[in-house]
């Protein structure tokens, strides 16, 4: 299932210690763990910018495993004049994260492993700490909360992003919450209302329903109405009622593809069937919509997708979201109403990034953490 998993770091209250707690005192101390090319960096990053200019941030500087990534000394970013400079108080791991670590195939190739961006990470909440020229939206001390796009760059002392990025969080919000709710919450939100034009009253199955973008999924498709089935493993199946699932389907114990039912929408937030599979549980003008799973499955629903949209007046869909502000105030809004609840699993301190990436790679993460 595509997992998804809150990397959090409070930076705030603990910020004089948190890094002795973590267990990196200084640039020195990290020497055993680092590859030399990011000791280069680093150093000179003390040397050229002194302490007042740097910050720590999880690195990877070449493509390849979690067990790679790096905590590490680095430059502290200035906002260019459309980006907003905040403070991290919270992160969140997802896939893409996995993705942006391994890379393409050919990043396996000698001189093609190198990373352009090597701060991981894209989800996060903090401070406004300072704003370009062009910034109209915000101010230094907003609290706000967003992505920092597909790129990364977000899991460090301070990040920079587009105000187009980012939404003010509401106070009632936690840093924790609000950073677990980007990329995952959007997908769901994008996939179930643009995609799959949900309407009240829908049958609608969620596959891997119990992840970060499945439990958002569950609970905004009955925020719109929808009569929602929940597919997920037998230790999720209560958890789903929790969250409002209509019905929860055990597919260690059943094959939800052939039990005979038929769905409005499919949201495959992680396939492990063919498209074909789908296809046969679809009402006459039911709508599959495929936001993860393996490359292969992927690769199929790309290939296809389209051709098999042309054949009737089922449709099959795959689609990666975008970054929206209206978006991102919507989803708040629902979280802030209690219509949404985010489910957060575990929590992890900044430097202990790979140990996060590993779990979220395991498959196993029940929502954020």
């Amino acid at each position: 299932m595509a997992r998804q998993l809150a990397l959090i770091e409070i930076l705030g209250l603990r910020r004089r210690n948190c890094w002795a707690e973590a267990g990196c005192q200084h640039l020195a101390a990290l020497d055993l763990y680092l590859p030399r090319n990011t000791i280069a960096v680093a150093e000179a990053t003390a040397v050229h910018y002194g302490k007042a200019h740097s910050m720590k941030a999880i690195v990877l500087t070449q493509y390849g495993t979690p067990s790679e990534v790096r905590f590490a000394e680095v430059a502290k970013p200035a906002p260019a004049d459309n980006e907003v400079l905040f403070k991290l108080r919270a992160a969140s791991v997802n896939p893409l994260d996995l993705y942006l670590i391994k890379g393409m195939p050919w990043n396996r190739l000698p001189g093609l492993r190198k990373r352009k961006h090597p701060i991981l990470g894209c989800d996060i909440a903090g401070q406004v700490e300072a704003v370009g020229k062009n910034v109209k939206q915000f101010q230094v001390g907003d609290d706000v909360f967003g992505a920092t796009g597909f790129e990364g760059k977000g899991f460090a002392e301070y990040a920079c992003t587009l105000e187009e990025n980012l939404a003010l969080k509401p106070a009632s919000l936690t840093f924790e919450e609000a950073a677990a709710i980007p990329i995952a919450a959007l997908t769901a939100l994008q996939g179930l209302r643009d995609k799959g034009r949900i309407r009240p009253g829908y049958k609608v199955l969620i596959e891997g329903a119990s992840g970060g973008v499945g439990t958002f999924a569950v609970q905004i498709a009955k925020a719109f109405g929808a009569e929602v089935t929940a597919v997920c493993s037998t230790r999720n199946v209560d958890k789903m009622r929790t969250l409002g699932a209509d019905h929860v389907v055990d597919y260690t114990q059943i094959d939800f593809t052939r039990n005979g039912q038929r769905y409005d929408l499919i949201l495959g937030v992680s396939a492990h069937h063919s498209i074909f599979a789908y296809r046969r549980m679809l009402t006459q003008h039911g709508i599959y919509v495929a936001v993860g799973g393996g490359i292969p499955r992927i690769l199929e629903a790309l290939a296809l997708g389209p051709l098999l949209s042309q054949l009737g007046q089922k449709k099959m869909i795959f689609f990666i979201a975008k970054m929206n502000q209206k978006d991102l105030a919507f989803l708040a809004g629902l979280v802030e109403t209690g219509k949404v609840i985010v489910a957060i699993d575990r929590r992890y301190p900044l430097s202990q990034a790979a140990e996060a990436l590993r779990y979220l790679a395991e498959g196993h993460a029940q929502g954020k953490v």
